[in-house]
């Protein structure tokens, strides 16, 4: 077995990896980033809207400051954030936009004179000034006060990634792809880096290294209908549970974006509505202005989310062979503006649906998009429970989104918590002693290779692997989606617990040799569905409704009893449950619990003596 020793190991090559591992190859340090996927194949350039921060370039985004980013990501957390962790973000976020400009990024810029823009169908008129002539522009957001989303076109994942991806060859960064992490290296003290499965020969590698940081995305693949490419699996945060001692955060916290296109839950941006795209029902009406008169279209995701789904269950939604849906409309954006700013979006339409949004209506409904809950860290980036491991990005609870995340906040957050995660991660280095014991490499290498062996041979069972994970989804489907009640989430949770016996008796179909993508599914399965029982049962005791979490049962948001955050671990191998701790929201409160200003919602205070 091949054994390669690094200062720094990166899980994952998109934009926190990389801009993590910028950072310690800055600073002097060796530094690898492992990838399923070559580096700009990450899911980071998918991302289509742009990313948040309070320039306050153009004149609809005047007045706004880190305090007002910081109080709508306050709001738009339902109070579940890390306020200190929110507010370092809001104050970074600038810095770090002018940072990707100066290495290369092409943000669309502040043209002077009049145009028009439109909210809620309906056309406005705007001017912007001459002296902010070339300085970065920004897009109207859901849940923001001000327009401060910066952006490229509708391709700004795309850019940024690709910008990234030149800065760490430049400063030397590793990149291995087709390289699969599927168990760290640890003592139950500390961590020393990860086993790796290589994707095209199957040989399992051994990455050493004196930090070890886990930035491999969500997991929303653990759901059927996702916006998710199919490498945001989970497979790394099953190996981070599977250490036992390192928690996983509110994993309960899943965000449904609005407009996942149907049939092919492929993503269609928040830009569509930021720049005045309008939802529309089976009578092709406006509806979301009923719900929201203030914010209508552009409430935060969740919100959205919810009256969609309402609003369908009201029997307003358009049938389908596959499902009701509803419609988004963006054809009074007009050609230039939809082939322009929206180009994405028009190619997505065209290709994948036949549909052309210059002229047709867009079939959308609330699909899985972001997971708010991952590798729990401290402000640092530091894991919980590991001295050495470090996380940043979606695949961590570094927590600045709470139960509800705005849209451009978390592309943001890749390069800010990469850059602050980054940063720490070399003072670390800088007066760690680290003895590596070979036992603990060779010991774990000797267990992940017996694994396989009995995966292969099929000496736990035969059970299908793809239809185990055709479980697991149609359990959190029906069971933990954008509603939740006690019934739905008890019968999730059982028949996720049952399924996990399946999963621990998976075998093959094939004979598992070389690449082998049975063989890479079969080893992730169990530890996806212990994710999804992450999911559902903290789902099932957190008995309150608070951002994406919506218990039907419970539709007050309780801050009295429930202003916590969850921690999921699972304590040992054969359990079926995980055993969930709790701890509180934020350390601090620079903002009071209060009323988010819009999403309609009963509000047990922190002070009420009142039986929720």
């Amino acid at each position: 077995m091949q054994t390669i020793y690094k200062d720094v190991l990166i899980i994952g090559a998109g934009l926190a990896g990389e801009r993590a591992a910028a950072e310690a190859a800055g600073a002097g340090l060796t530094a690898v980033c492992l990838s399923i996927v070559p580096a700009r194949r990450s899911h980071s350039a998918a991302a289509m809207g742009g990313m948040q921060a309070a320039l306050a370039n153009s004149v609809m985004g005047e007045g706004d400051s880190t305090d007002v980013h910081f109080a709508d990501t306050v709001k738009g957390s339902d109070w579940g954030c890390d306020q200190e962790v929110a507010r370092l973000f809001a104050d970074t976020a600038p810095v770090e936009m002018r940072r990707l400009c100066d290495w290369g990024v092409p943000w669309n810029r502040v043209v002077p004179g009049k145009s028009k823009y439109f909210k809620g169908g309906k056309q406005f008129d705007k001017e912007e000034k001459e002296e902010k002539r070339g300085l970065i522009t920004a897009r109207n957001f859901g849940g923001t006060a001000k327009w401060r989303t910066c952006y490229v076109s509708d391709g700004t994942g795309h850019s940024v990634l690709y910008t990234m991806d030149n800065r760490c060859a430049q400063l030397g960064v590793e990149v291995h792809d087709k390289v699969e992490a599927i168990a760290l290296i640890q003592d139950g003290e500390t961590c020393y880096g990860a086993i790796a499965r290589s994707l095209r020969t199957g040989e399992l590698i051994a990455y050493v290294s004196k930090a070890t940081m886990v930035a491999s995305g969500g997991f929303g693949k653990i759901y059927k209908a996702s916006t998710n490419a199919v490498i945001c699996d989970g497979g790394v945060h099953g190996a981070v549970l599977d250490t036992g001692v390192v928690p996983l955060g509110n994993m309960e916290a899943v965000q449904f974006h609005p407009t996942g296109i149907v049939p092919t839950d492929i993503l269609v941006t928040e830009g569509c509505r930021g720049d005045g795209g309008t939802l529309l029902d089976v009578n092709e009406e406006r509806f979301m202005h009923i719900y929201e008169p203030d914010k209508a279209e552009l409430a935060s995701r969740d919100v959205v989310a919810r009256w969609m789904t309402y609003h369908m269950r009201e029997g307003k939604g358009v049938k389908s062979p596959y499902g009701e849906h509803l419609w988004l409309d963006i054809r009074h954006l007009g050609e230039k503006h939809i082939t322009g700013k929206l180009r994405e979006v028009y190619e997505i339409c065209t290709s994948f649906l036949g549909v052309d949004p210059i002229h047709q209506l867009i079939p959308v409904r609330p699909t899985q998009h972001y997971s708010m809950g991952g590798v729990r860290t401290n402000k640092d980036g530091a894991a919980y429970g590991l001295k050495g491991l470090f996380a940043a990005g979606e695949a961590s609870c570094w927590d600045m989104h709470g139960f509800n995340r705005l849209g451009g906040n978390s592309l943001a957050e890749t390069v800010v918590a990469g850059g602050i995660v980054g940063r720490k991660i070399v003072e670390f280095l800088e007066t760690y002693e680290c003895s590596i014991p070979t036992a603990a490499i060779s010991q774990t290498a000797a267990k992940q290779q017996q694994r396989i062996s009995d995966i292969i041979s099929g000496k736990n069972g035969n059970e299908n692997v793809y239809r185990i994970r055709e479980a697991m989804q149609d359990a959190l489907d029906k069971g933990a989606h954008v509603f939740r009640t006690e019934e739905g989430l008890t019968k999730c949770v059982t028949t996720l617990q049952e399924t996990l016996q399946r999963a621990r008796k998976v075998g093959l179909q094939t004979d598992g040799c070389g690449a082998s993508p049975e063989l890479s599914a079969a080893l992730k399965i169990e530890g996806q569905v212990k994710l999804a029982l992450c999911v559902a049962y903290g789902a099932l005791q957190r008995k309150e409704s608070r951002g994406s979490h919506n218990r039907e049962d419970y539709p007050a948001r309780n801050d009295r009893d429930w202003l916590t955050r969850t921690l999921a671990y699972w304590k040992n191998p054969d359990d079926d449950l995980p055993t969930l701790k709790y701890e509180d929201a934020t350390p601090s409160y620079e903002i009071p619990p209060g009323d988010r200003g819009y999403g309609k919602m009963q509000i047990i205070s922190a002070d009420s003596k009142e039986d929720s």
